[in-house]
C-alpha cells in the first residue's frame, strides 16, 4: 500500500515514532524520488541566476526535495537571523545586538515572532540560527552570531530555536569553525581536538540538545577535510557522540567538494538547487553505479530527511498565522524593545556636576545629530541575512520625534568642521558613527574570480535560457556583477574610520555635552577618543525601530541595560592573529576575554560590561553544587536608586589549572528592580565551560571558584570555593 504525507503524519499525531513511520514513507518513493530529497528541486542554472539577477530568496522559499505524488512538501527554507528575508519582513537588530540584551528570554519571543512570519510566507525552515564563534573581532559576520563566549551562544542559540520552531524548522549553522569570511571557501582551520570540544563546539551541543531539527555545515576545512565532507563532525561528534538525529544540509553552492563523500559522512540534503548531486557525470547516481556510495547512505538521509518533516508537522503549532503577522505592529514593537534592551551604555560621565545621561527632553532646546550615518538606514549587511524592511526609523528621526519641542538639528555630511559647527551652540550633540555593510558582512563579490577552482563545482550546460546568459561567462565573473560599494567582507581594522574619529574630536571640542554613538557588530578599539568623550555606547545595527530605541535610553524611558557580548581591547596586540586571505590558520584556547586574562592585559571595557541608570548591589551568595554538569546560584540583589532599573547577574568560575582560561561565564539571569526594591535571585549555571576534554571525555577540575559579579573581572564579585565531593 502507498503511504503518502499525510496519513504518516496522521501516525504520527497518533504516537508512533516519527523515524519508523518515515522509514514506511520512504518505501512508497521511486528509486528517483529517493534521489531527489538529497539536493534542491531547482536546476542549478535557473536557480543562480535568480539569485544573481532576482535577488536572494526574495517572495518564495527555496524548495528541497518536495514529492508532489505523495504530497512530501518537502524542506522549503528562508534565511535569517535578523528577521525572514521573503517578502518584506520586520528587521530586527541583528544577533550581535541581541546578545547584548543578555536576555534569552527576549530572544524567545523574537524567534516567535520570525516564526510566524516564515510560514505566513509559505516557509517551513529558518536557516538563521547562526553561532559560530567570532574569534577575532574582524570577521564579517560577527553581526549573525551572539558573541564570543561559548555559554553565551549555546543559551541565545537555544532561545531562538525553542521560539522559531513552534512555526518553523530551526537551523543551527555554520558546523563549524567557520569564522573567517573572506577566505571561508579555501581557508583550513587546524586545531587540537580538545579546543575543538571545549571552545568551539559547546555551543552547537547545547542547541542540539535543545531540540534544533536541522544543522547546517560549513564551507571552510577542519583538520584538511571539508565540513560539508566531515566524517568526525558530521558523524562521530553530531550524530554518535551527541545523538543527534535529525537533517543535515550544506551551505548554499559551495558546502562540498565530493558528492558521495558528503553522503558517506552525513550531510543530507545538498543546497540549495540540483548541482553537484544530480551531475550525471559525477552526481550521486553515477556513485552508486561505481560503488563510490552505496543505497544505504541513500536510505539513511532520506529516512531523517522524511522524520525530520513528519516531527515538525507534528509539533508546530496549530494556528496557521496569517500574512497579516509580517511587519505588524506587535512586531515592529518587540523590535524596538529589543533594539533598546540592547544599548550597551559605555561611558556617562557628569558634566557640569552631573551625568549626562538620560537627557531630560524638556530641558534641550536644542539637540545637534551629526556623523555620516545619523540619518542612514543601517540593519546589517547586504548577503544572506539581508531583510527587506518596509520600514526603519533612522537615529535622526528617532530623536527629532522624542525631542519634538526642542530644534533638533542634522549634520549628517560626515565632515567634521560642519559637525562641530552644528554642535557649538546645542544643548547636547549626538554623534552618530560606525560601520556599514560597506565595512562588513557577507563577502559580496565574484568569489570564482578570486578562486576559479569554484567553477569546477557547477554542473554542465543543462541547454537552459539561464546558462545562455551565464553560464558562458562564468570564466569571466566581473561582467556578471556591478560594481557596488557595499562588497562586506572582513573589516580591514577593528578601529573607527578617520573620518568618523576626526568628526568625534570635533565635535566634543566644541561642545562637552557629547554623546557618541557606535553602530557595529564585533569590538572596536575607542582608544583616540574614549577619554575625551563623556557620553559612549554601542547602538548595533539595529533594525525597523533602531532610531525610536536608541531615543529610548537616552532619555531612560528605558533603562540602559545591555551588555558586551564580548571584551573590547585597549590595542591589537591583544587580539589574536587573524589574516583574512588565509589559505590554513590555526585555532587555541586564546580569545576574547581569556585571551586578555592570559596576558594580563587590562580591557578597555570588559566581557559583560555595560553601565546603568540604576545602582545596584548584591549580597548573599550561595552555591548548590550537586554533580558535575549545573549549579544553583542564589544571590540577593539590591536597587539602591531612586528610579527603576535592569541588573544583569553574572556566574563565572574560576580554576587554577595551569593552561586553561582564568575565569569563563557559567550562567547570566537579567532582574529588573524599582526604586530601592530587593530580589533573591536564582541563576541556574552550566558546569561545562570549567570543563576539560582529556582521554576522549569531559572532566570537571576538583576545586573551582563561583562568582557572582557584574562583568568580568569586577573586583567587587562574591566569590564561594567549591569542591567536589
Amino acid at each position: 500500500m502507498t503511504l503518502t504525507f499525510p496519513d504518516a503524519l496522521a501516525r504520527v499525531r497518533a504516537g508512533e515514532s516519527p523515524h519508523a513511520v518515515a522509514a514506511d514513507l520512504f518505501t512508497s518513493l521511486t528509486p528517483a524520488e529517493k534521489l531527489s530529497l538529497l539536493d534542491g528541486d531547482t536546476p542549478f542554472w535557473p536557480g543562480f541566476y535568480s539569485i544573481m539577477y532576482d535577488g536572494y530568496i526574495v517572495d518564495e522559499p527555496y524548495v528541497f526535495g518536495a514529492v508532489d505524488r505523495l504530497s512530501v512538501p518537502g524542506i522549503r527554507f528562508t534565511d535569517g537571523p535578523r528577521g525572514i528575508n521573503l517578502g518584506h519582513s520586520t528587521v530586527f537588530p541583528v544577533s550581535m545586538a541581541r546578545g547584548a540584551t543578555w536576555d534569552p528570554t527576549l530572544e524567545e519571543r523574537v524567534g516567535v515572532a520570525i516564526g510566524r512570519e516564515g510560514r505566513a510566507q509559505g516557509a517551513n525552515l529558518f536557516g538563521g540560527v547562526c553561532i559560530n564563534l567570532p574569534r577575532h573581532p574582524a570577521w564579517g559576520r560577527a553581526q549573525e552570531t551572539y558573541g564570543d563566549d561559548p555559554l553565551l551562544l549555546g543559551e541565545f542559540g537555544a532561545a531562538l530555536t525553542r521560539g522559531v520552531q513552534r512555526n518553523l524548522m530551526a537551523t543551527v549553522k555554520h558546523f563549524a569553525l567557520n569564522s573567517m569570511e573572506n577566505a571561508r571557501f579555501q581557508v583550513d582551520v587546524r586545531l587540537e581536538e580538545a579546543v575543538l570540544q571545549e571552545c568551539f563546539l559547546p555551543h552547537f551541543r547545547r542547541v542540539v540538545e535543545e531540540g534544533a531539527l536541522a544543522v547546517m555545515s560549513a564551507y571552510n576545512s577542519v583538520n584538511g577535510e571539508w565540513a560539508g565532507q566531515h566524517q568526525h563532525l558530521l558523524t562521530e561528534v553530531l550524530r554518535k557522540q551527541w545523538g543527534y538525529e535529525w537533517l543535515v544540509m550544506s551551505d548554499f553552492i559551495f558546502g562540498l567538494r565530493d558528492p558521495a563523500k558528503s553522503l558517506k559522512a552525513g550531510l543530507d540534503i545538498e543546497a540549495p538547487f540540483a548541482q553537484q548531486r544530480s551531475d550525471p557525470n559525477r552526481g550521486l547516481q553515477a556513485g552508486l553505479d561505481k560503488g563510490d556510495v552505496g543505497l544505504e547512505h541513500v536510505d539513511a538521509a532520506g529516512k531523517r530527511i522524511l522524520a525530520t518533516q513528519l516531527e515538525h508537522f507534528n509539533k508546530r503549532d496549530q494556528q496557521e498565522p496569517s500574512k497579516d503577522v509580517v511587519f505588524s505592529q506587535e512586531h515592529q514593537d518587540l523590535a524596538r524593545e529589543v533594539a533598546a534592551r540592547s544599548i550597551v551604555l559605555l561611558k556617562n560621565d557628569a558634566v557640569d556636576g552631573k551625568q549626562l545621561m538620560p537627557l531630560v527632553p524638556s530641558a534641550v532646546k536644542k539637540l545637534a545629530v551629526v556623523g555620516r550615518l545619523a540619518n542612514k538606514a543601517n540593519t546589517g549587511d547586504q548577503g544572506s541575512s539581508i531583510v527587506r524592511c518596509a520600514k526603519v526609523v533612522t537615529p535622526f528621526e528617532g530623536l527629532r520625534d522624542a525631542f519634538s519641542q526642542s530644534e533638533v538639528i542634522l549634520s549628517d555630511s560626515g565632515v567634521a568642521d560642519e559637525a562641530a559647527a552644528a554642535a557649538k551652540d546645542a544643548d547636547v550633540a549626538i554623534a552618530v558613527v560606525g560601520y556599514t555593510a560597506a565595512d562588513e558582512g557577507e563577502y559580496i563579490v565574484p568569489v570564482t574570480a578570486e578562486n576559479p577552482a569554484l567553477l569546477n563545482l557547477f554542473p554542465p550546460d543543462d541547454g537552459s535560457e539561464a546558462y545562455k546568459k551565464i553560464g558562458t561567462k562564468m570564466g569571466n565573473m566581473e561582467e556578471l556583477w556591478s560594481s557596488t560599494e557595499e562588497t562586506g567582507g572582513d573589516r580591514t581594522s577593528v578601529r573607527l574610520r578617520k573620518q568618523d574619529v576626526d568628526l568625534i574630536k570635533a565635535t566634543v571640542a566644541a561642545n562637552p555635552r557629547t554623546v557618541v554613538c557606535i553602530t557595529t557588530a564585533g569590538a572596536v578599539i575607542t582608544e583616540e577618543f574614549r577619554q575625551q568623550v563623556p557620553g559612549l555606547l554601542f547602538s548595533w545595527y539595529s533594525g525597523t525601530q533602531g532610531g525610536n530605541a536608541l531615543a529610548d535610553v537616552l532619555t531612560g524611558g528605558v533603562d540602559a541595560s545591555g551588555r558586551l557580548p564580548y571584551a573590547i581591547p585597549k590595542t591589537e596586540n591583544d587580539l589574536p592573529f587573524f589574516d583574512k586571505n588565509a589559505k590554513s590558520i590555526e585555532y587555541d584556547r586564546w580569545f576574547g576575554q581569556r585571551l586578555l586574562d592570559r596576558k594580563g592585559a587590562e580591557a578597555a571595557y570588559p566581557l559583560g560590561f555595560g553601565l546603568s541608570y540604576a545602582e545596584f548591589e548584591a549580597s548573599g551568595l550561595a552555591v548548590n553544587a550537586a554533580g558535575d554538569e549545573r549549579i544553583q546560584v542564589g544571590v540577593k540583589i539590591v536597587n539602591k536608586s531612586t528610579r527603576s532599573g535592569r541588573h544583569v547577574v553574572q556566574v563565572y568560575g574560576t580554576s587554577a589549572e595551569a593552561g586553561y582560561p582564568k575565569r569563563v561565564l557559567l550562567g547570566f539571569s537579567p532582574v529588573d528592580l524599582d526604586a530601592g526594591a530587593a530580589m533573591n535571585v536564582e541563576v541556574g549555571a552550566s558546569l561545562r565551560p570549567l570543563q576539560r576534554w582529556k582521554n576522549g571525555k569531559f572532566v570537571l577540575p576538583s576545586e573551582y571558584q563561583v562568582e557572582v559579579a557584574a562583568f568580568s573581572g569586577d573586583a567587587s564579585a562574591l566569590v564561594s570555593e567549591v569542591r567536589k565531593s
